[in-house]
């Protein structure tokens, strides 16, 4: 299984417009994909009302993962987003 851990770069969290964009973009990675917190139960990346109950707060490290052929790149990818709080995903990492 791939595994990104990563902080939250947006201020704000994972809430409201972020986790938008970021639902959005595990949705376009084309892969199914996870998200935790640190120690918590994995949710569905791309189901937004899973990833608001999160809860999770900005600086605080998320894990992102996946068992699918191409995961590497589409956490990459999402963790670059997540980290540097993007407003869209980024092309290429």
């Amino acid at each position: 299984m791939a595994e990104r851990r990563v902080n939250v770069g947006w201020a704000e969290g994972l809430h409201a417009r972020p986790a938008s964009i970021f639902v959005r973009a595990a949705t376009a990675a084309g892969v199914p994909v996870t998200v935790a917190k640190a120690d918590g139960t994995p949710v569905n990346a791309a189901s937004m009302l899973a990833v608001l109950g999160l809860g999770a707060q900005g600086g605080e490290e998320i894990v992102l993962a996946s068992d699918a052929e191409g995961a590497e790149a589409a956490l990459e990818r999402l963790a670059k987003l997540v980290a540097e709080g993007l407003d869209e995903l980024p092309e290429t990492v």
